[in-house]
Protein backbone atom coordinates (compact mmCIF):
# COMPACT_ATOMS: atom_id res chain seq x y z
CA UNK A 1 0.00 0.00 0.00
CA UNK A 2 2.78 2.44 0.88
CA UNK A 3 4.54 1.72 -2.41
CA UNK A 4 1.33 2.33 -4.33
CA UNK A 5 0.86 5.66 -2.55
CA UNK A 6 4.44 6.69 -3.35
CA UNK A 7 4.00 5.78 -7.02
CA UNK A 8 0.74 7.71 -7.17
CA UNK A 9 2.35 10.72 -5.47
CA UNK A 10 5.30 10.68 -7.86
CA UNK A 11 2.97 10.49 -10.84
CA UNK A 12 1.00 13.42 -9.49
CA UNK A 13 4.14 15.45 -8.87
CA UNK A 14 5.40 14.76 -12.36
CA UNK A 15 2.06 15.81 -13.82
CA UNK A 16 2.14 19.00 -11.78
CA UNK A 17 5.68 19.70 -12.91
CA UNK A 18 4.47 19.68 -16.51
CA UNK A 19 1.99 22.47 -15.87
CA UNK A 20 2.83 26.04 -16.69
CA UNK A 21 6.01 27.72 -17.77
CA UNK A 22 8.93 28.20 -15.42
CA UNK A 23 12.61 29.05 -15.35
CA UNK A 24 13.15 25.88 -13.36
CA UNK A 25 14.03 22.54 -14.85
CA UNK A 26 11.43 19.76 -14.69
CA UNK A 27 13.54 18.07 -12.02
CA UNK A 28 13.56 21.20 -9.90
CA UNK A 29 9.78 21.43 -10.22
CA UNK A 30 9.39 17.85 -9.02
CA UNK A 31 11.80 18.41 -6.13
CA UNK A 32 9.82 21.51 -5.15
CA UNK A 33 6.58 19.54 -5.11
CA UNK A 34 8.15 16.94 -2.82
CA UNK A 35 9.38 19.76 -0.61
CA UNK A 36 5.85 21.16 -0.39
CA UNK A 37 4.57 17.80 0.81
CA UNK A 38 7.43 17.59 3.31
CA UNK A 39 6.51 21.05 4.60
CA UNK A 40 3.07 19.67 5.46
CA UNK A 41 4.67 16.89 7.49
CA UNK A 42 6.88 19.44 9.27
CA UNK A 43 3.83 21.53 10.09
CA UNK A 44 2.07 18.49 11.49
CA UNK A 45 5.17 17.66 13.54
CA UNK A 46 5.13 21.17 14.99
CA UNK A 47 1.46 20.88 15.90
CA UNK A 48 1.59 17.58 17.75
CA UNK A 49 2.24 17.29 21.46
CA UNK A 50 3.53 13.73 21.26
CA UNK A 51 7.32 13.77 20.99
CA UNK A 52 7.51 10.36 19.30
CA UNK A 53 4.93 11.35 16.70
CA UNK A 54 6.68 14.67 16.13
CA UNK A 55 10.02 12.91 15.56
CA UNK A 56 8.41 10.39 13.21
CA UNK A 57 6.74 13.15 11.18
CA UNK A 58 9.99 15.12 10.99
CA UNK A 59 11.88 12.03 9.87
CA UNK A 60 9.24 11.37 7.23
CA UNK A 61 9.57 14.97 6.00
CA UNK A 62 13.33 14.54 5.69
CA UNK A 63 12.88 11.29 3.77
CA UNK A 64 10.36 12.90 1.41
CA UNK A 65 12.74 15.79 0.68
CA UNK A 66 15.55 13.33 -0.01
CA UNK A 67 13.34 11.33 -2.37
CA UNK A 68 12.35 14.54 -4.12
CA UNK A 69 15.96 15.56 -4.63
CA UNK A 70 16.78 12.11 -6.00
CA UNK A 71 13.75 12.14 -8.31
CA UNK A 72 14.59 15.63 -9.52
CA UNK A 73 18.20 14.68 -10.21
CA UNK A 74 17.08 11.57 -12.07
CA UNK A 75 14.75 13.62 -14.27
CA UNK A 76 17.34 16.31 -14.97
CA UNK A 77 20.04 13.71 -15.71
CA UNK A 78 17.81 11.84 -18.14
CA UNK A 79 17.50 8.71 -16.01
CA UNK A 80 13.75 9.22 -15.95
CA UNK A 81 11.94 10.86 -18.85
CA UNK A 82 10.53 14.26 -17.99
CA UNK A 83 6.81 14.66 -18.51
CA UNK A 84 5.81 15.95 -21.92
CA UNK A 85 4.14 19.34 -21.82
CA UNK A 86 1.01 18.98 -23.89
CA UNK A 87 0.25 22.72 -23.94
Amino acid sequence: MKTLMKVAAVAGFIALAACGKSDQTPGENVADQYSNVADSYDAAASNTTNDNASDALSNTADAIRSQGENAGDAIDNGSVPAPANSM
